[in-house]
């Protein structure tokens, strides 16, 4: 059984457009079950799917003579008097393709759908060659809404916090749970048990390391990467201090920007900037750091509850919008402001003084709305549930 993304209904408003759809993200967030979702739905005869980690399909795009290409197509079974939609995934392991797909866009009108997991590659060969030509959607894991459904509950949660009684709290409180700890790929959430899930997100991250950095990061060093990768983990929502780093893992800075780009790039991680306006002297330099999944972390470095929460917190709202966060020198802050309107503040047991204090923040900032997410269950007013983004 497949079951639906809700980016599925944002890409299929542009199925009948002539641009390419791109959808890349974190290996194993379910790109390639997307793709063949699209392509069962994609009303047509005229169409391939064609899966380009097998090495025998790569070969069709070795020409350097790209009519020769087409003739490949065509004895796949694409008629190119019609029009043709061709399904392409794992892209990156042909590097020339963004040139090989803007040929055909120009030449045959070619609808093309394809995947890649590593963004780092992706947005820099298809940035230039692929300009008006592309539409790009980021798949990430799954939200508790998808959450829910692909463990078939029936759960419908309140939107409005005043309707969430303490008995709903509690029913909904026992999959939140499991959603924090074990995280929102899709893989690992439809195992049944512990066990599972834990051996899940050992291959989820043994599959990233041997594919995205091995294969595709190209670096002298791997074990920097991978003593990288954990020293992160234990960091979550803090800010990076890269020269701190640097000499704990014995590299130069520069070195050191090139991994942590690598990892944001194939959406292993995502550091925030601060909030600013531009007219004060606040601290804005540092970026903080997140993982791209609460169960992945939890694998890694066995985190308290209280950074596994704020993680699964910016996890969804980052599908919401541009996140960042805000700090005073004098050290009070906010975890995070979604859209530059809207602050909230991540509390596992939010208190009334926690609240006073976020509202004068923002007062001060002009910011639009403030919320605290609270962990358990509360009575404050200005209070939602990590639950209910």
């Amino acid at each position: 059984m497949i079951f639906p993304r809700l980016i599925f209904d944002e890409i299929k408003l542009y199925f009948g457009s002539p641009e390419a759809i791109i959808i890349t993200g974190m290996r194993r967030t379910g790109k390639t079950t997307l793709l063949n979702l699209i392509y069962e739905k994609i009303n047509s005869k005229n169409k391939i799917f064609l899966d380009l980690e097998n090495p025998l399909n790569r070969k069709y795009f070795e020409e350097d003579n790209y009519e020769r290409i087409k003739k490949s197509f065509e004895t796949l079974g694409i008629d190119f008097t019609k029009k043709p939609f061709i399904f392409l995934d794992e892209i990156q392991f042909v590097k020339n393709l963004p040139s090989v797909v803007k040929y055909f866009i120009d030449h045959y009108q070619v609808k093309f759908f394809l995947t890649g997991s590593a963004s780092f590659y992706l947005k820099n060969l298809f940035t230039e060659s692929l300009a008006g030509r592309k539409y790009i959607f980021e798949l990430f894991p799954l939200s508790f809404k998808e959450f829910l459904m692909f463990k078939k509950s029936s759960l419908k949660i309140p939107k409005e916090k005043s309707n969430i009684t303490k008995p709903i709290f509690d029913t909904v409180s026992l999959l939140y749970d499991e959603y924090i700890l074990f995280g929102g790929f899709p893989g690992v959430v439809l195992k049944n048990s512990i066990e599972e899930k834990k051996k899940a997100l050992n291959e989820i991250f043994t599959s990233f390391f041997h594919l995205e950095v091995l294969q595709l990061g190209d670096f002298r060093r791997n074990e920097i990467i991978r003593d990288l990768i954990l020293l992160l983990a234990q960091r979550i929502g803090s800010k990076l201090d890269i020269q701190k780093i640097s000499k704990e893992l014995g590299v130069s800075r520069s070195t050191l920007v090139e991994y942590i780009s690598f990892l944001e790039g194939t959406y292993f991680i995502k550091t925030i900037r601060p909030y600013s306006r531009g007219r004060n002297s606040e601290i804005r330099k540092m970026p903080k750091i997140y993982f791209c999944d609460s169960g992945l972390a939890n694998h890694l470095a066995n985190l308290e509850i209280g950074k596994l929460f704020e993680n699964n917190v910016f996890q969804n709202l980052r599908l919401k919008g541009e996140v960042n966060y805000y700090q005073r020198k004098s050290g009070a802050e906010i975890d995070f402001i979604l859209n530059k309107n809207i602050a909230y503040e991540v509390k596992l047991n939010p208190q009334e003084s926690d609240l006073k204090r976020l509202k004068e923040m923002c007062k001060e900032l002009h910011l639009k709305d403030f919320n605290i997410i609270s962990k358990n269950y509360t009575e404050l007013n200005n209070t939602i549930y990590g639950f209910m983004l």
